[in-house]
């Protein structure tokens, strides 16, 4: 299981990198023609600006916006800015939010996707270095309700041409970065789980400890928020470790944000799946996942090592903090 950075909309359009092979772009403007920064980033210009601050926005706070512009919609480097200041919880700079999003395509002005119109929130982990520094310089020191305006330029890739895009991203809500609720007292004869104080799980596991033949359900924090249904989008914080020698092989605390992903749809291992449907949100569990449940048991000769997963033959750990559903 690999970390995501944000599971948004527009074909990760706010993961820095992702759209083009081009250096990470940043929104710090001024009167002067664009500079290379410090990190090796490109500022947007004023002309940058100047296009996006034209935009027309239309709709209430809460509702999908309607956003009108000159087609085709024309720009060098992402930019962003504050259209409408919230007026709820101010987030730190390294937060991890819960946001609606509507794509409109600079070519023809159509909308490419939108989050009212799907149902669901999306994430955006702010502390993400993958994430556009555009976007995360314009929302530091902002807080819930507010909305902004970003836009990306035209991309042309060996992989395809991508149109500008222009994009409305409003904050519902900043999501914990753990677990919160009340403790549960495991039984013995489990690994150990202790927490740092920002809440990043280290396992033990104890010594001559057997796998278990099944999946082992134990959650260490009783959440009160709503249960986990199949088809769910859910963001989790984990930390992983093998029976086999206790070392760490994936953490979203270490990977630097929180992890989102699609819960009871074959989207990540089986343990995963069965474990944590009908788990509540704020809830902070423990499972021992056998090979079966995981990546399969160990390759029989070297023809089916090469093709067999890392981990396969390995029973693993996981401490996994179910923050929200999107």
């Amino acid at each position: 299981m690999r970390r995501l950075a944000a599971a948004l909309i527009a074909s990760s359009l706010l993961l820095a990198g992702c759209s083009s092979d081009e250096p990470e772009e940043s929104t710090e403007t001024s009167d002067e023609a664009p500079e290379e920064t410090t990190d090796g980033t490109t500022e947007a210009s004023p002309e940058d600006v100047a296009a996006l601050e034209a935009v027309t926005v239309e709709g209430e706070i809460g509702e999908e916006p309607t956003l009108t512009f000159d087609q085709p919609f024309e720009i060098t480097n992402p930019v962003a800015l504050v259209e409408t200041e919230g007026t709820g919880e101010e987030f730190p700079a390294d937060a991890q939010l819960a946001v609606d999003a509507v794509t409109y395509s600079g070519e023809d002005g159509t909308v490419v996707n939108s989050t009212w119109e799907n149902g669901a929130t999306d994430s955006l982990p702010l502390g993400d270095p993958q994430i556009f520094p555009a976007i995360v310089d314009v929302m530091a020191g902002q807080s819930v309700g507010s909305r902004v305006l970003f836009a990306s330029p035209a991309v042309e890739s060996e992989q395809g041409s991508q149109p500008a895009l222009v994009m409305a991203i409003e904050v519902v809500e900043v999501v914990p970065t753990r677990a919160e609720g009340e403790a549960v007292e495991p039984p013995e004869g489990l690994p150990g789980v202790t927490l740092a104080e920002d809440g990043a799980p280290t396992i033990e596991i104890p010594e001559g400890y057997e796998d278990p033949t099944e999946l082992v359900v134990q959650p260490l924090i009783e959440g009160s928020g709503a249960a986990v249904e199949a088809g769910q989008t859910v963001t989790f914080q984990y930390h992983g470790v093998t029976t086999s020698d206790g070392e760490v092989f994936d953490s979203s605390w270490e990977n630097g944000s929180p992890f989102t992903t699609t819960i009871g749809t074959g989207a990540v291992i089986a343990g995963w799946d069965e474990g944590l449907v009908g788990q509540t949100v704020g809830s902070q569990v423990l499972l021992v996942i056998p090979p079966e449940q995981a990546y399969g048991a160990a390759p029989e000769d070297e023809e089916a090592e090469e093709t067999a997963h890392a981990l396969a033959g390995e029973t693993l750990v996981f401490v996994v903090d179910i923050l929200a559903i999107s």
